[in-house]
């Protein structure tokens, strides 16, 4: 079977067919956050440290590390990239410990996170353009770590799976020349939107098992991709993962964490009730508002797609006996009960004499 190392100074992530599924969690981005951008420019890496610890909690397997920030003060990526991800990197591994992927477009960045990052990183990413390919695949030799190949080359994203199933052959191939195996390129076939093409779907599982089974590659994906425009995003990618692993994909780039629901929409849902006559408590605090009326939390928390993650690899035996979705939907006991049996009785049922 397939398998795909990734490693931090203390823990192993294995991509593989018969492994549980591989969550890299993707919020460490600034693309389209216009907070985070502002923030680490100005050198601010609170949200940065959050979303880390946040993502790991939910249950992320791998932290993607992206440092995309186009500076108002220097719009060259090529020389603000670089820094910024060495210092991501360094921030990021010193407070948790599962490994990292290293995500730019910039080929400096790429290489100064690699020369920071402990352990056995993925790097992100390859394409099939030419200048990509020599620009990247050296770097995949040097540092020994696989790397996310992305199925689009010089002619663009192709709508026909068969293209972009070529597109990925070539890279494996080309990966080859530089003594780079297989089980070292994870390989997105890149989903589209369904709301766009009504094939999305069933495009990207016919190639997630082409690509298993004609190249024996790990898989991964933007999972989020698929539900783009369309309302109930998470309706779409709850249905869109589990179908995904049934087809073999083996990983996916996503937010494993349901955000918090902040003060306005505690505020607008408190009146709403206040007008319906409804009387609450007065010592009723904002969590135990929303999880009253089913708004979720005021804390990070996993999302339903982890849900749905866990409940597949339960069904497909990578998540033996069920142990870690029992663990994950354990009902944390109450104050003063800890530690005791049913009925709350300290020590559980006694044995008759």
């Amino acid at each position: 079977m397939t398998q795909t190392i990734v490693e931090s100074k203390t823990k192993t992530a294995i991509i593989g067919f018969d492994q549980p599924f591989c969550v890299i969690g993707e919020r460490i981005n600034p693309t389209g956050r216009k907070k985070l951008a502002a923030e680490l420019e100005a050198g601010d890496f609170s949200t940065v440290e959050k979303d880390a610890v946040a993502q790991v909690a939910a249950g992320a397997t791998v932290l993607d590390i992206n440092a995309g920030v186009v500076y108002n003060s220097n719009p060259n990526p090529n020389e603000t990239e670089p820094p910024l991800m060495r210092k991501i990197v360094e921030l990021v591994q010193g407070l948790v410990d599962v490994p990292l992927c290293i995500d730019s477009s910039v080929p400096g960045a790429l290489e100064a996170g690699l020369e920071v990052c402990e352990g056995r990183p993925l790097l992100n990413s390859v394409t099939g353009e030419e200048e990509r390919l020599e620009q990247i695949l050296p770097l995949v030799k040097k540092y020994n770590v696989p790397v996310v190949a992305i199925s689009n080359d010089d002619t663009g994203i192709s709508e026909d799976p068969d293209v972009r199933f070529a597109v990925a052959k070539k890279i494996v191939e080309r990966a080859a020349d530089f003594g780079i195996p297989a089980h070292d390129i994870v390989v997105d076939p890149l989903v589209m939107p369904v709301g766009a093409m009504g094939t999305a779907g069933l495009q990207v599982f016919a190639l997630v098992r082409r690509l298993r089974e004609e190249l024996g590659v790990n898989t991964t994906c933007g999972a989020s991709n698929i539900s783009f425009g369309l309302p109930n995003r998470h309706g779409i990618n709850n249905a869109f993962l589990p179908m995904a692993m049934g087809a073999g994909m083996t990983s996916a780039i996503m937010n494993p964490v349901a955000l918090p629901i902040g003060p306005k929409k505690i505020a607008e849902k408190r009146a709403e009730v206040e007008a319906a006559g409804i009387i609450l408590p007065e010592a009723m605090d904002d969590e135990a508002f929303v999880q009253m009326f089913g708004m979720g939390s005021t804390l990070p928390r996993a999302g339903k797609e982890m849900e749905a993650i866990r409940a597949a690899n339960f069904l497909t035996n990578n998540d033996p006996h069920g142990g870690e979705w029992i663990k994950a939907n354990k009902v944390p006991a109450k104050a003063g009960e800890e530690g005791r049996g049913r009925g709350g009785r300290a020590g559980g049922r006694r044995r008759r004499a």
